[in-house]
């Protein structure tokens, strides 16, 4: 850890800032998504619906948490991101008190998780979170990204678990723990309120705690890691490689969606106790605490889309060891959710980074907000498509194959997401 601080002044609330962003990750993502879908899998007891139903809210919750990007991003320019996050938590407050306190058909599942829910994760998130972290970091931007992601592995390795034991203590009392959510929801508010500033300048700072020339412009000039130039959106949306890091970063999300939503089902099908397999959810988590750390670090050391390809592997990997997951081969399910959280914590802080470091900050919340947009549009169906591969086969192992299968596609793709170069015009008309 202190090497990430090496360089900056000891007063610089951008490294506290860094601690309160990964609270609030913590609270609004890891809760109401790892921990949402253990109390799910206990909810189809009474609510019943078949694995398609059940697989459309996790498709829902994605479609909304991307789809609501777009406003997010509208609502960080006009309102700023401590506003943003406090709207976040009053969704996911609302969502988690309409599955406790109205549930009783699958539609109110869809509408109270896929919906509600999903909003809440988007406003309350990543667009969010990363906005912050790339007002106030360049030459750290990847570490500092890392480490505030990391929150939500953390989350769900205590989260998952903690959810099943509650509602087991409970006798499965799946609205107490919708409840608890709820509480949390709101604790996440008040945190946000209180202490997320909305830009070094707001404080007399600047990035990094140094001086640009020491930060933006040398990191530019040594490794051509991060743009010079001041990109609009307008701009953005022109540059392919704009266009090929949305395609990577829906190739990167289709296997941790389905995987979050069928993964506690396929080990139960295995014939895994609900302990275990909620263990193995926790397990999932923490490797993603592991991909997000790596991926920082390399994030601000070479080439984004070469963080990205090793990220992309891990999913080649867990795939084939989820379909040997077995009561007998635990040690199968448990690598397999370690490199599934790790490929999708590992390139999602390379995209997010990426972003930032290819267009600056100016450009930042509305260019991540579409992408967020255009990649749920995308991967929506991820729960779906796995729930009906199962419907259909029985099994899980098809839907495993297609995962392997799009994250091959997005290390080709990634292959051509190279540094952006403004177009000549663009040059001139900055010169001039």
């Amino acid at each position: 850890m202190g090497g990430l601080f090496v360089g900056n002044e000891q007063k610089f609330y951008g490294w506290k800032l860094v601690g309160v962003l990964w609270a609030l990750y913590l609270l609004n993502m890891g809760f109401p998504l790892y921990g949402g879908a253990v109390i799910n899998s206990y909810m189809m007891k009474e609510i019943t619906m078949d694995r398609t139903t059940f697989g459309l809210g996790f498709s829902l919750l994605n479609l909304f948490v991307g789809t609501s990007a777009i406003l997010v991003g509208m609502t960080i320019t006009k309102w700023g991101v401590r506003k943003t996050f406090i709207i976040g938590s009053a969704l996911i407050a609302a969502g988690a008190l309409w599955l406790s306190l109205v549930a009783t058909e699958p539609w109110h599942y869809l509408v109270g998780f896929g919906f509600l829910t999903g909003c809440g994760l988007g406003f309350g998130c990543i667009v969010a979170l990363s906005t912050t972290i790339t007002r106030w970091f360049v030459k750290f931007r990847g570490r500092a990204m890392a480490l505030a992601m990391t929150a939500s592995g953390f989350a769900g390795f205590i989260g998952a678990p903690a959810m099943n034991k509650l509602i087991a203590s409970s006798g499965g009392n799946w609205r107490l723990a919708w409840m608890v959510v709820a509480g949390i929801a709101v604790v996440s508010a008040i945190i946000a309120w209180l202490f997320v500033k909305e830009r070094p300048q707001d404080l007399g700072q600047i990035p990094d705690g140094k001086e640009v020339t020491e930060t933006a412009t040398a990191v530019a000039a040594n490794n051509a890691l991060v743009t010079k130039y001041v990109w609009t959106p307008a701009e953005v949306y022109k540059s392919a490689t704009y266009w090929l890091t949305v395609l990577a970063a829906a190739a990167s999300q289709w296997p941790f969606f389905f995987f979050t939503a069928h993964w506690i089902m396929h080990l139960k099908g295995k014939g895994i106790a609900p302990a275990d397999a909620a263990f193995a959810m926790g397990m999932f988590t923490m490797g993603g605490i592991f991909g997000r750390l790596i991926s920082g670090w390399l994030m601000d050391k070479i080439a984004a889309r070469y963080v990205f390809m090793l990220g992309m592997c891990c999913y080649l990997v867990g795939s084939y060891l989820a379909v040997q997951a077995a009561p007998n081969a635990m040690m199968s399910a448990y690598i397999a959710a370690i490199l599934y959280g790790a490929g999708f914590g590992w390139t999602f802080v390379a995209q997010n980074t990426m972003l930032g470091n290819f267009f600056g900050p100016a450009a930042f919340p509305k260019i991540n907000g579409s992408l967020q947009a255009v990649t749920a549009v995308i991967v929506s169906c991820a729960g779906v498509v796995g729930g009906k591969l199962f419907d259909m086969f029985q099994s899980y192992t098809p839907a495993f194959e297609l995962n392997a299968a799009i994250g091959f596609a997005g290390i080709i793709v990634v292959i051509f997401a190279t540094m952006p170069k403004p177009s000549s015009s663009a040059k001139c008309s900055e010169s001039a």
